[in-house]
């Protein structure tokens, strides 16, 4: 008798049910894909073409598309002005939308956080390393990516 029949039996005969996890978990609906942490350009000065420098790009992966109206973005530190929350909109079907830290005007591919002014504190994404959450209406974690490096301006999820 093999040995998987054999297992099977054990299972059988002492009524345990053998539970396994897919080896890779489906991917979320909406995926954080690239964050670009260190804006181009020097110096850093907080100015609205610095912050529009540095920005999150989500990706709806389903075959349909997803209404984020009520969902947000935040990145590590969770302070009040780090949290993007999306109006309404919706991402299409396997469309690809750039949220930007400075100012400017909402389109479908593009959305502005509003940070301006304050100069350096106008960031949102530290430089060396921090992680951005991906949250729905609900407050359920969709997707999180994390960086830890000072070497590159980007990272891609």
């Amino acid at each position: 008798m093999r040995i998987g029949s054999l297992l099977a039996s054990a299972v059988l005969a002492t009524g345990l049910a053998v539970l396994s996890q897919p080896a890779n978990a489906a991917a979320p609906a909406v995926q954080i894909t690239k964050i670009y942490y260190n804006s181009p350009g020097s110096p850093d000065n907080g100015a609205n073409g610095s912050l529009n420098g540095e920005y999150v790009q989500l990706k709806n992966t389903t075959g349909k598309a997803v209404n984020l109206k009520g969902w947000t973005m935040r990145d590590k530190t969770a302070r009040a002005d780090h949290i993007y929350t999306f109006g309404a909109f919706t991402l299409g079907t396997g469309k690809t939308v750039t949220l930007r830290t400075g100012v400017g005007r909402d389109t479908s591919t593009t959305r502005y956080w509003g940070r301006s002014g304050g100069g350096t504190f106008a960031y949102i994404w530290n430089q060396v390393s921090d992680t951005a959450y991906l949250r729905n209406p609900s407050g359920k974690l969709i997707d999180s990516c994390s960086y830890n490096s000072s070497r590159a301006d980007y990272k891609l999820c």
